[in-house]
């Protein structure tokens, strides 16, 4: 809970403001639904444009949105694995990008990732 006083009402994103409690935006998804439309994607966006090219980005956002699409379209089992491999390589911290800490690049901690869905599979 943020708590703020009106006239700084547009100094905090919601959206940005909110990720540093679950360990940064590269870790947060996002489900949006309308009437005949349901989108899945990373929770924030435009957060270290810097990184571009660097091959550094937390897949586990995606990864994430990913499994809440599978849930939405009645795959549950599988969303619930996607869920929990990202969970494991997280709580692991063997492999994590460098907004977590870590050193590893988005392709190893995508692997790490696919790995852990291989072997709870």
């Amino acid at each position: 809970v943020v708590a703020r006083d009106r006239s700084v009402s547009s100094g905090i994103n919601a959206e940005y403001g909110a990720a540093g409690l679950v360990g940064g935006a590269g870790v947060v998804p996002s489900k949006s639904y309308g009437e005949n439309i349901a989108v899945f994607e990373p929770g924030a966006r435009h957060t270290w444009m810097e990184m571009k090219g660097m091959y550094v980005a937390n897949p586990a956002a995606m990864v994430l949105s990913s499994a809440f699409m599978l849930k939405h379209l009645q795959l549950h089992e599988a969303g619930d694995l996607l869920i929990k491999a990202v969970n494991n390589v997280l709580n692991k911290r063997s492999c994590l990008t460098i907004d977590l800490g870590g050193n590893a690049s988005t392709h190893d901690m995508t692997k790490a990732i696919l790995s852990e869905v291989e072997h709870l599979a």
